[in-house]
C-alpha cells in the first residue's frame, strides 16, 4: 500500500483571495506572503504622503494589523490591494492632518498656472561613469527629491499614477476625487517636476522607495509577531 505524500503548500503561487482564506485561519505563511508582495504599493503611497521613512513603515505596519485582525470585513468586492491602499492613504493622511492643516489648493493652483513653483532638479556636473550602480543610486535619489518637493494633492495623484501605475479612475478612486481633478493635479504635478527631467529618467522611476529585501522580510515579521500578541490579547478572560 502506498500512502500519499502530501506536498507542501507553495504560498507565493496563491492568488490574494487564497491566500487571504489562508490568513483568516491564521495560516502565518500567508500573512508573510500578503505582507511581501504589497509592502512595495502600500510604502511608497505612504510615503508619498509623509515624505518620512520612518514614519511610512509605521503607517504600512499599522495598515496590515488593521488589515489583518478585521479580515472578516473584507468581502472581495474590491481586489485586496485596493483595500489596503484605502487603509494606509487614510492612517498616512490622518497623521498629516494632525501634524499640520493642508495646503490651500486655490492658491496651488494660481502658483502653478502663473509658471511659478518650477522645481530646480539637482543635475551630475559629469555623465554616469562605470559604477552604473552608483549612476541609478544618484538618479533614483534626484527623483525621490523631485517628488517629495511636490505639493501634496498633485504628489499623491503622481505617486498613484506614474510609479504605481494605477489608471485615473482607480486614482480618483483612492483619493475621493472626480477623475478629470486627477488628470489636472497630474499634469500640473508634471509640470513642477519639468517634463524634459521627466522624459529622460522616467525608465527609472521603478526603482523609486525600494521596499525589497531584508526590510520586506522584516516588516512581515513584525506584522506576524502583532497579530500573535492581538490574537493572545483575545484569548485572555
Amino acid at each position: 500500500m502506498h500512502l500519499a505524500v502530501r506536498m507542501p503548500l507553495d504560498h507565493a503561487a496563491l492568488d490574494d483571495m487564497a491566500l487571504v482564506e489562508l490568513a483568516r485561519r491564521h495560516d502565518e505563511a500567508a500573512v508573510r506572503t500578503l505582507v511581501q508582495r504589497h509592502n512595495r504599493r502600500l510604502f511608497r503611497v505612504a510615503r508619498g504622503v509623509l515624505r518620512d521613512d520612518a514614519e511610512a513603515e509605521d503607517v504600512v505596519q499599522a495598515t496590515y494589523v488593521r488589515a489583518f485582525t478585521r479580515l472578516d470585513g473584507f468581502r472581495g468586492e474590491a481586489a485586496l490591494v485596493t483595500w489596503l491602499t484605502r487603509i494606509a492613504l487614510n492612517e498616512a493622511l490622518g497623521r498629516l492632518r494632525r501634524r499640520r492643516p493642508r495646503a490651500d489648493l486655490a492658491a496651488l493652483d494660481a502658483e502653478v498656472a502663473s509658471g511659478g513653483g518650477l522645481i530646480v532638479f539637482p543635475m551630475s556636473p559629469a555623465p554616469p561613469g562605470p559604477e552604473s550602480e552608483a549612476g541609478r543610486a544618484q538618479i533614483r535619489a534626484i527623483l525621490e527629491r523631485a517628488v517629495d518637493a511636490l505639493p501634496e494633492p498633485f504628489r499623491l495623484v503622481f505617486v498613484l499614477r506614474e510609479i504605481e501605475g494605477l489608471s485615473t479612475e482607480e486614482a480618483a478612486t483612492l483619493l475621493a476625487i472626480r477623475p478629470e481633478t486627477a488628470k489636472t493635479r497630474l499634469h500640473r504635478a508634471r509640470r513642477l517636476l519639468r517634463l524634459s527631467i521627466e522624459r529622460s529618467l522616467s525608465a527609472g522611476f521603478d526603482a523609486v522607495f525600494p521596499f525589497d529585501g531584508a526590510r520586506c522580510v522584516h516588516m512581515a515579521d513584525r506584522v506576524v509577531e502583532r497579530l500573535r500578541e492581538h490574537r493572545a490579547g483575545r484569548r485572555e478572560p
